[in-house]
């Protein structure tokens, strides 16, 4: 455990980012596994603004999130023919 006061600090700061880190990650998997049982339009805009928040925030890597929305709207279409 620190003992300084700044590391003490940095060392909470880091664990609740990483918890909030954790439970946005695990909302977009959920989404994308609703969204791949019933893929609608609606929940792919949903899941696309999500991904764009994340990629925003650095907890995706801009491509990640791009190629994601990429794969999930070729999902959408071959689907919804």
């Amino acid at each position: 455990m620190p003992v300084i006061k700044s590391a003490i600090k940095k060392l909470r700061q880091s664990l609740a980012r990483t918890e909030r880190n954790r439970s946005v990650k695990r909302q977009i998997k959920e989404k994308i596994a609703q969204f791949k049982v019933k893929p609608t339009v609606k929940t792919f805009a949903s899941l696309s603004s999500s991904l764009d928040k994340a990629a925003k925030s650095n907890l995706f890597h801009p491509n990640k999130s791009a190629r994601l929305k990429s794969r999930l709207s070729k999902f959408l279409v071959a689907n919804n023919k």
